[in-house]
């Protein structure tokens, strides 16, 4: 018989509190800082290469979310094509869908208007105290025809190479585009359903693998305080916060949406839906916190998968198909918040007046082109899509990449903070979210219990 993941039942007796996973993430994040700050001070190495301790808190966090980014391809593929199989066992399998994609919309713009709002208030642009001269056009850049084009797979396999030139010389790497690989694993699930009988054993296979993925990605979550440490200390001892100096009031206005969002409108609406907000954050801390600290909701995936699963009680039929979904389109940091503050930002720094149909632009491309970001740290290809659409200099964004990666950890933990809540809610709202699961009393960061497996 078919094998799934469940979690285990809660044992009688709780885990004292500095035992917990929670409070091991929380420890290990101190440390990082701790480490990060005393690696500042040691300076760079005679060649102005990192000193020992910053090279190895890179290294130990890179490490990290390589193995997070190694298990990415498998969970995606089996845990939608085993998605799109059980969801025959829903009645409102459609309805899921684009309830979905409804919810993605809605969330997203909400959290832009808020962008817009911001960035008219504040004025960032006018209060900058930045040269000029630090602006260049970036090296990436989105456009609407890459975007379609990018929804087509070059392969079977969504692997694309890339080259890269250096003074020693050229270097081959290959990567995978999440979003084609999401199309694949869309296709290949259906047409399973559309085989029928003969399908079978690959659908069994199928399982037996995403059981196999679903317990080595257990092991790397426990990994998590080691991670953070190297991933936070690395970012505090290669940016520090003194180059918040010049754009202060930017990242001010884009940390205040964010905070907004993440704070207000996420527990807004889900107080609305007869949810308790500190339940929701007590379950998505691990996603949250990972996200922050990694940069790369691609990278953070599993874990988001995994918590809205076991600690927000969305039914796995539909949250491994969701959350996947969302970690490609789902970007209420990277995609709304960010591009409308800095659409702004730039307009008002090389004084080029915004019309009120710009405004609806941004929205638009907000709400509809997030996927352009797929796969992708930063905001750069979404930020030079809003730009290109407005008719904006792309100079401009050389003026904000000096702290992109301080901002990039708030607009990654509030991406992967919706990508958890639009499948709660969308479960809620169709009767399918397990309640009990939801409102049972836990401690922030969980997943102290590992899953275990049991016959279907």
């Amino acid at each position: 018989m078919a094998t799934q993941i469940q979690s285990s039942s809660r044992p009688a007796e709780q885990k004292p509190f500095y035992r917990s996973f929670g409070f091991q993430v929380l420890a290990a994040m101190a440390l990082g800082i701790v480490l990060g700050l005393i690696a500042r001070q040691l300076g760079s190495g005679p060649a102005g290469d990192p000193n020992w301790l910053a090279q190895t808190l890179q290294t130990v966090g890179s490490i990290f979310v390589q193995l997070l980014r190694a298990l990415v391809p498998p969970l995606i593929f089996t845990a939608i094509v085993a998605s799109i199989s059980n969801l025959r066992q829903l009645s409102n399998a459609a309805a899921l869908v684009w309830q979905t994609l409804l919810w993605f919309a809605i969330t997203a713009l909400i959290a832009v208007v808020i962008g817009i709002a911001l960035g008219l208030i504040i004025q960032p642009g006018t209060r900058a105290v930045i040269d000029q001269a630090a602006a260049s056009a970036p090296s990436t850049t989105g456009s609407w025809l890459d975007f379609l084009k990018g929804l087509v797979p070059v392969n079977m396999f969504g692997l694309q190479a890339s080259t890269k030139l250096a003074e020693s010389g050229a270097s081959t790497s290959l990567n995978f585009n999440v979003l084609q690989l999401l199309v694949i694993s869309i296709v290949v699930g259906v047409a399973a359903l559309r085989v029928g009988e003969a399908a079978e054993p690959f659908l069994e296979l199928n399982r037996s693998l995403l059981a196999i993925v679903r317990k080595i990605l257990w092991w790397v979550i426990r990994l998590t305080p080691i991670g953070t440490i190297g991933l936070l200390g690395n970012a505090v001892a290669q940016y520090g916060w003194q180059t918040l100096g010049q754009l202060g009031w930017f990242a001010a206005a884009v940390y205040i949406g964010l905070a907004l969002v993440l704070f207000v409108v996420y527990p807004a609406l889900l107080a609305g839906h007869g949810l308790s907000p500190a339940r929701y954050f007590a379950g998505a801390w691990p996603a949250i916190q990972l996200a922050f600290v990694s940069r790369s909701s691609i990278g953070t995936l599993p874990v988001t998968e995994t918590v809205t699963e076991r600690e927000l009680g969305v039914p796995r039929e539909y949250a491994a198909f969701a959350v996947p979904l969302g970690a490609t389109t789902k970007m209420d940091g990277c995609a709304a918040i960010y591009p409308a503050i800095a659409a702004i930002f730039i307009a008002e720094f090389y004084q080029v007046p915004l019309a009120l149909q710009d405004y609806f632009l941004i929205a638009f491309v907000s709400v509809i082109g997030s996927a352009a970001t797929a796969g992708l740290t930063g905001a750069v290809v979404m930020l030079t899509l809003t730009l290109s659409t407005l008719g904006l200099p792309l100079q401009g964004v050389g003026l904000l990449l000096a702290i992109d990666p301080i901002l990039d950890m708030g607009r990654t933990a509030v991406n992967v903070a919706g990508q958890a809540l639009v499948p709660t809610i969308v479960a809620k709202r169709a009767g399918i979210l397990d309640q009990s699961r939801y409102d049972q009393a836990r401690q922030i960061g969980g997943l102290d219990a590992e899953p275990t497996p049991r016959a279907a």
